[in-house]
């Protein structure tokens, strides 16, 4: 699962100071079900993109549950691979004093609107798209769904905010 956060506000790499995370850093958290890192694959003045990556354990989720449908039920799912509840659990944990909207060192940029960019990939879409722009779009956000390849069924969700 992956989710990335970007902005080209000015300095950009003022995002580190919103996440409490140094962009020269790389940040890993432990969970009950994998780990989650979270780093920046750009930090400029002009651009700057954080990136949360969560590897579930797909061994871990199912170790002492006993037999469900068979042995390979356990092993063989989507669940360490589409964005889900997971995502939002590592969100907390990795990003927990960044969602406070409080700043120690530069309260006046957390309470600034900035221009931002979300991406998360995969996410499944049960409500569909009309559920998806319904959330996001009365909020001034501009939403994408870009279906991959590979996972034409759960698309990438881009919403951007100006």
């Amino acid at each position: 699962m992956f989710l990335s956060v970007a902005t080209t506000h000015r300095p950009a790499t003022d995002l580190g100071f919103l996440l409490h995370k140094h962009p020269d850093r790389l940040h890993e958290t432990e969970l009950n079900f994998g780990k989650a890192w979270l780093f920046y694959p750009e930090a400029t003045d002009e651009r700057c993109e954080a990136a949360l990556v969560l590897d579930v354990d797909p061994v871990g989720l199912v170790r002492g549950k006993g037999q469900a449908d068979g042995l390979l039920d356990q092993y063989v799912n989507d669940r360490p691979y589409a964005a889900s509840s997971f995502l939002s659990v590592a969100l907390n944990k990795t990003l927990r004093t960044a969602m406070t909207g409080v700043s120690k060192d530069r309260q006046e940029l957390a309470d600034a609107d900035i221009p931002l960019e979300a991406v998360v990939t995969p996410l499944p879409l049960r409500g569909g798209e009309a559920l998806v722009r319904t959330l996001f779009e009365p909020l001034g956000w501009t939403v994408d769904l870009t279906p991959p390849r590979a996972l034409a069924r759960r698309p990438a969700l881009r919403a951007t905010a100006d």
